[in-house]
C-alpha cells in the first residue's frame, strides 16, 4: 500500500483512542451492567454492546435500557454509568493487536503521534497510563476544549500543541464523528475497519482512505 497522490506525507499523526488504538469495550460494557444488575435485571449481551462503545454512555445507555438523553430516568444512570467505569477503567481494556508495534514504527520514522478522544480527561488520563499509551506526544480529551468531536476544535488544539499546520497532520479513527472532525479541521482523514463500526459502513464516511490493520498504516509511510 502506497501513499495517495491526494495526500502528503504527514509530520505528525493523531489517532482517537477508543476503537482505534485500544479495545476499551470490554470494561464500558461491564459499567453498564453493573448497571443492569444492580437492579436486578439481566446483563444485556456483550455481542449488543460492542458496536456502541465509541459512543460512549449515550449509545451503551441506549443499548442496554432503551433511553435517550431526553429521558427523565437517563441523567442519573449516566452519572452511576461514568462512576462504574472510573471505578475498574482497565480491568479487560487493552491496545489492539499490533498498535504497539505500529506506534514503535512512527517514533523510528521520526514521525510525532497524538490521542484526540471524546472521553473525559478523568478518564482518559488513568486509562493511557494503564494500557501503555504515554509516549504520545500529545493527548486532547473531550473536555481539553469548549466543543467535543465532530467540531474541530479538539484536532486544531492538538496541532497546536505540536506546533504543526492541521493539514500536516493525518487523523485516524473508526468512527464518523472522527473523519468529520478531521475533515472540518482540514486533516487528511484515515478510517480504521478493525474498530467498533463494522467493515462496510465506514465506506459512505469519505475518509481519505480505509485500513484494515495498524499495520497497514505503517506501509504507507515506509
Amino acid at each position: 500500500m502506497t501513499i495517495p497522490n491526494t495526500l502528503s506525507k504527514p509530520r505528525a499523526i493523531l489517532f482517537d483512542l477508543d476503537g482505534t488504538l485500544a479495545d476499551t469495550a470490554p470494561d464500558l460494557a461491564a459499567a453498564v451492567n453493573l448497571l443492569r444488575t444492580s437492579r436486578g435485571l439481566p446483563p444485556t449481551p456483550y455481542e449488543q454492546l460492542r458496536p456502541q462503545a465509541s459512543s460512549g454512555a449515550r449509545g451503551l445507555i441506549g443499548a442496554a435500557f432503551n433511553l435517550t438523553p431526553d429521558d427523565n430516568d437517563y441523567d442519573e444512570l449516566r452519572i452511576s454509568f461514568l462512576n462504574n467505569y472510573e471505578a475498574a477503567i482497565a480491568v479487560k481494556s487493552s491496545l489492539f493487536l499490533d498498535i504497539e508495534t505500529m506506534l514503535d514504527g512512527l517514533q523510528k520514522l521520526g514521525i510525532r503521534w497524538g490521542i484526540v478522544t471524546n472521553k473525559a480527561m478523568r478518564f482518559t488520563d488513568p486509562l493511557i497510563a494503564q494500557i501503555g499509551l504515554q509516549a504520545a506526544h500529545c493527548v486532547i480529551s473531550g473536555d481539553t476544549t469548549p466543543h467535543a468531536k465532530p467540531h474541530p476544535a479538539p484536532l486544531l488544539e492538538a496541532a497546536r500543541q505540536l506546533g504543526l499546520a492541521p493539514q500536516d497532520c493525518w487523523y485516524v479513527g473508526d468512527d464518523l464523528r472522527d473523519i468529520q472532525a478531521g475533515r472540518a479541521a482540514g486533516m487528511p482523514t484515515i478510517g480504521v475497519l478493525w474498530g467498533y463500526c463494522g467493515k462496510t459502513e465506514p465506506i459512505s464516511w469519505k475518509a481519505d482512505l480505509l485500513i484494515n490493520t495498524p499495520l497497514q498504516l505503517l506501509d504507507l509511510l515506509t
